[in-house]
């Protein structure tokens, strides 16, 4: 049975979970956090990061390659879209989304949710209102640009749009959510993600080990 490394909560653990369920292929979550210096772990994953993928004899870090690999060697049920142009596109706003997007989202995440409950500290809103005044509206007017009013971005739910959203799951968990009235695209397509059941159900453990429900 395949072993997946990490923790519920992780916007990069989630999207391999969700990957396999989608997908039908039975896994085992190994509780693992990140960036712990957990020796052990380092030695299948050097850079400490989650999640980490062993599949037999295969060893893989990083969502992006993990999800990638899932989908080639496990065609039936394809969670990318099938067109040249359009999986080069979802790779695109994996890239996208799963960098800059994330590492905003995840500052909001930080300094409202971690600092305060794991902290004891306050929140720094100063680095908030930089993140949610001038960082991330030019990438919201990108992804309200490319997004459709309704339904999602290339037909049938593929993890092009499961990527999109995800960074601000983790940033709703902070009290941040896109603004509907501003960027109504994205946020439309947040919450049709979000109500997905796949999706949904991840999102409710999330909830419970975050202490949130």
């Amino acid at each position: 049975m395949i072993q997946v490394y990490g923790v519920h909560g992780s916007p990069f653990v989630r999207k391999v979970l969700i990957a396999l369920d989608l997908k039908g292929i039975p896994f085992k979550l190994i509780p693992q956090m990140p960036f712990s210096g957990d020796a052990e772990y380092l030695k299948i994953n050097p850079l400490g990061k989650v999640p980490t993928l062993v599949d037999g004899d295969l060893t893989l870090g990083d969502s992006k390659v993990i999800c990638q690999y899932l989908e080639a060697a496990y065609p039936e049920t394809p969670v990318y879209p099938q067109a040249v142009t359009d999986k080069a596109r979802a790779h695109w706003y994996e890239d996208l989304c799963g960098g800059r997007v994330s590492e905003l989202a995840a500052g909001i995440f930080f300094q409202r949710f971690m600092r305060p409950l794991a902290f004891n500290q306050q929140p720094d809103e100063e680095k908030v209102a930089k993140i949610i005044d001038r960082d991330l509206p030019p990438l919201l007017d990108y992804l309200e640009s490319q997004i459709p009013a309704e339904g999602f971005v290339f037909g049938d739910f593929s993890m092009a749009d499961l990527c999109i959203a995800s960074p601000f799951f983790n940033a709703s968990y902070a009290g941040y959510d896109v603004d509907p009235a501003r960027w109504p695209a994205l946020a439309g397509l947040i919450e049709r993600v979000k109500a997905l059941p796949a999706v949904h159900k991840i999102l409710e453990k999330e909830a419970q080990v975050l202490g949130l429900s």
